[in-house]
C-alpha cells in the first residue's frame, strides 16, 4: 500500500435530524448529499479536531486489520447551515463546525453491545483489546462499550478518545513505549486470551506504508491548530513515529494486557 492507495469519501450535510446527546461531544444524526444517514462529529465539539484525528486513525487501522467498523467520510458544513436552528446549543456547535468534519455512516437498526447478551470468541476479543492498546482507546469498558451489533455482526465506533497523549504532546516519545494500563477497564479483556497470536498476526499485516497512508489522510487544516510542531507535516510525522513505535515494541503492551487480564480471572 502507498499513499495514493486510501481516500475518504467527501459529502455535504444537508440536514440536521437528531442530536445524540448521550455523547460527550453532542454529535448527531444528520443526511448529506448523498441520501445517507450519517453519524456527524463535530469539529468545534469539546475536544476539537484531535478528537477526528483520533477517530480516523482507530477506524482505518481496525478496517486495515479487518475489523468491521463503519465507512467514515469528510463531512462539510456550510456557514449557512443551521441558522435557523431553535437551540442555542446546538447552534454554536454548528456555528464553531463550519467546513470540513468528520461523519461515519449511520447503521440503522443497529444495537448496543452487551457482553451479557452476545458473546465474543477470544479471537475476536484479542484483537480488539490488541487494536485498543496500540490506540492506548481508554473508552471501551462495560460502562460504554462503543461497539454495535448489526445485521448480526460487531462493529466498533467512536475512537475519538484514543491517542489521548496528543493532548499535551509531553513526553510523547516516551509515551509511545509505555504499557496501555488501562486496558484493565475493557469490557472484552476477560475473553482476550489469544493475545499471542493475535500480536503476531497483526504485526505482519501493519507496516509503515499503512500507517503513513492513514496518516495522509488528516486534512492540513486540522493539524494546524498545534503549536508543538513547526508544520503539519512535522505534526503528521509524529503521529506515525508514534504508532510506529507503538508497533515495533508491541510485546510492551501485549504484556501488560495479559497480567491484567490474569488478575481479572
Amino acid at each position: 500500500m502507498n499513499n495514493t492507495e486510501l481516500a475518504l469519501r467527501s459529502v455535504n450535510v444537508t440536514r440536521y435530524v437528531t442530536p445524540l446527546r448521550e455523547g460527550g461531544s453532542m454529535p448527531a444524526i444528520a443526511e448529506a448529499d448523498d441520501g445517507f444517514l450519517y453519524v456527524l462529529k463535530f469539529r468545534g465539539a469539546g475536544q476539537g479536531s484531535k478528537a477526528l484525528i483520533a477517530e480516523i486513525f482507530g477506524a482505518e487501522l481496525a478496517r486495515a486489520l479487518g475489523l468491521r467498523v463503519p465507512e467514515i467520510v469528510f463531512a462539510s458544513l456550510d456557514e449557512a447551515f443551521g441558522r435557523i436552528e431553535p437551540d442555542e446549543e446546538i447552534q454554536d456547535l454548528l456555528r464553531a463546525s463550519e467546513g470540513l468534519n468528520l461523519a461515519l455512516h449511520y447503521l440503522s437498526g443497529a444495537i448496543t453491545f452487551d457482553p451479557l447478551v452476545t458473546i465474543v470468541d477470544s479471537k475476536l476479543a484479542s484483537q480488539i483489546v490488541w487494536l485498543d492498546c496500540l490506540l492506548t482507546n481508554m473508552d471501551r469498558t462495560a460502562r460504554n462499550t462503543n461497539m454495535l451489533i448489526w445485521h448480526r455482526e460487531l462493529w466498533l465506533i467512536d475512537h475519538g478518545a484514543s491517542l489521548y497523549f496528543h493532548h499535551s504532546w509531553q513526553n510523547w516519545k516516551e509515551q509511545a513505549l509505555r504499557p496501555f494500563l488501562l486496558i484493565k477497564d475493557h469490557v472484552l479483556l476477560p475473553m482476550a486470551s489469544e493475545l499471542e497470536a493475535v500480536d503476531k498476526a497483526f504485526r505482519a499485516i501493519l507496516n509503515p506504508d499503512i500507517i503513513a497512508s492513514i496518516a495522509a489522510l488528516i486534512p492540513d487544516e486540522w493539524l494546524a491548530d498545534e503549536y508543538s510542531f513547526e508544520s503539519s507535516e512535522a505534526h503528521r510525522a509524529a503521529y506515525i513515529h508514534f504508532l510506529e513505535t507503538r508497533l515495533a515494541n508491541s510485546e510492551i503492551f501485549v504484556k501488560a494486557a495479559q497480567d491484567a487480564r490474569e488478575a481479572l480471572i
